[in-house]
């Protein structure tokens, strides 16, 4: 059974940074095009990062680009979100997602599977 955890989430000012990590069991996240994905209260899903599993190619919105940064490490089996100059709007449960050998990017139902989330409060 595959299982992702995230980890990282907390309360931040506006400008700071934080990093969120989320660790797979139950398989290698080497075959996996790894996402990070945002929701806030009222709102729809969000795609924030990914990363594909054949080269490790990124890609992100155009809104994000340049303050967020995914990284994975197989060996850890753990996929990292660096956030750096955090606004208010990024307020939100970060969620964690992994798609099987495939290259889903932002479409959140492509993936299959989901962790839990993790809270980030961004205060102005």
């Amino acid at each position: 059974q595959v299982q992702l955890v995230e980890s990282g989430g907390g309360l931040v000012q506006a400008g700071g940074s934080l990093r969120l990590s989320c660790a797979a069991s139950g398989t290698t996240i080497s075959s996996y095009t790894m996402g990070w994905f945002r929701q806030a209260p009222g709102k729809e899903r969000e795609f924030v990062a990914a990363m594909n599993w054949l080269d490790s190619s990124t890609y992100y919105p155009s809104s994000e680009r340049g303050r967020f940064t995914i990284s994975r490490d197989n060996a850890k089996n753990t996929v990292y979100l660096q956030m750096n100059s955090l606004k208010p709007e990024d307020t939100g449960v970060y969620y964690c997602a992994a798609a099987y050998k495939g290259f889903p990017w932002g479409k959140g139902d492509e993936y299959d599977y989901w962790g839990q989330g993790t809270q980030v409060t961004v205060s102005s």
